[in-house]
């Protein structure tokens, strides 16, 4: 990773010349502390935001206006609770976090705020500090998004009922881990989820009618789903889609004019 785009290190004139230009945009890179079984790390989603945004980061030329905070290492976890190890933060706080950081970054001239997010569990917590901080700053870009959602290709690469029964360190975490840090998943490669039935009829773990499911819910090992496949050939197919699909999508933001600053102030 080049200095120039992290902003920690960063003198503060530098800062003040890059938040001045046009399109200015900030990237905070989201993790978790949690769970991931008993053959991935603690730190895995944090790990993968790191590595993709960093790789996205290199990939861009150099005179475009962005960059990136230090990773939030903590998240919003509460559904690994009962297994070693998960931290989880409140979720007024991460809420609290995201506004108050976002009115610092725009009192500074910053334009745009990318909160990239590696955890599932806090998709919608994200979104909503989000639209709460675009609320109170409309000429500031909040641009919420999750690191497995947008980028074309990935659902192909997972096969059923894998693709929609793998929720968490199963196949695709697992494989990814493989690609990207082989030495810290461990040999174990669990099958587990479902282990408390399925929910009633029309009813369903993620999708069109969820349920706020606790892993304890589903697993005894902390896996939601199949390991045992996992591959580092599947991972490199994963990161390759994955940085294609987030490289095209800040080239596309930085080219762009958003948000708009020519229209009436909401009222």
């Amino acid at each position: 990773m080049t200095r120039e785009f992290q902003l920690g290190q960063m003198r503060w004139p530098e800062v003040a010349q890059a938040a001045a230009r046009p399109g200015s945009t900030v990237v905070w890179p989201f993790g978790s502390m949690e769970q991931h079984g008993p053959h991935l790390p603690l730190h895995t989603d944090s790990l993968f935001a790191e590595r993709l945004i960093d790789s996205v980061l290199e990939r861009l030329p150099e005179n475009l206006p962005i960059w990136r905070l230090p990773l939030q290492p903590l998240g919003f976890s509460p559904e690994h609770r009962g297994f070693a190890g998960t931290l989880s933060l409140p979720a007024e706080l991460l809420i609290a976090q995201v506004v108050a950081v976002g009115q610092e970054l725009a009192g500074y001239g910053f334009q745009r705020l990318v909160l990239f997010n590696g955890h599932g569990g806090q998709i919608s917590l994200l979104q909503t500090a989000a639209r709460q901080l675009r609320s109170s700053l409309p000429t500031l870009g909040v641009l919420p998004c999750f690191i497995w959602s947008g980028p074309e290709g990935i659902q192909e690469l997972i096969p059923e009922p894998e693709r929609s029964e793998g929720l968490h360190a199963a196949l695709a975490e697992t494989s990814l881990m493989l690609h990207l840090a082989p030495g810290l998943v461990a040999a174990e490669r669990p099958i587990d989820g479902n282990q408390g039935g399925l929910p009633p009829r029309g009813w369903s773990l993620e999708g069109a009618a969820p349920n706020a499911w606790l892993t304890r819910d589903l697993s005894s090992t902390g896996v939601v789903g199949n390991s045992s496949g996992a591959n580092a050939e599947l991972g490199a197919e994963l990161w390759q889609k994955l940085g294609e699909g987030w490289l095209q999508r800040f080239e596309s933001l930085l080219a762009s004019d958003w948000p708009p600053t020519d229209r009436p102030e909401a009222r």
